[in-house]
């Protein structure tokens, strides 16, 4: 006899852990703006940056039913625009001259 999938026995905790990716880019987006607060703005906001490569490289290496909430378009546009709004960011954050 097998075991019902773990969406039917517990749909709550299914749920919970298809969204591990987005909470994990969730915090270190927070991570970040948490640093901008605290007047460190440009380590802050390549945090940012880099988190937002990190969903990146996350929404085009896991597959469509792990993926979560990171999955709002295509897999080509999400990538191309999270990998581009990151790197932007970081580049603009390294590239300001610093005090």
């Amino acid at each position: 006899m097998t075991r019902p999938p773990l969406y039917v026995r517990r749909p709550f905790l299914a749920g919970v852990i298809r969204q591990l990716p987005l909470l994990a880019v969730l915090l270190a987006v927070g991570a970040g703006l948490l640093l901008v607060t605290f007047e460190h703005w440009r380590i802050g906001l390549v945090v940012v940056g880099l988190s937002l490569v990190g969903a990146a490289l996350l929404r085009l290496l896991l597959p469509a039913r792990q993926v979560g909430f990171l999955a709002v378009r295509g897999r080509a546009v999400d990538v191309v625009l999270l990998a581009g709004v990151g790197l932007a960011l970081t580049g603009v954050a390294l590239a300001v001259p610093g005090t």
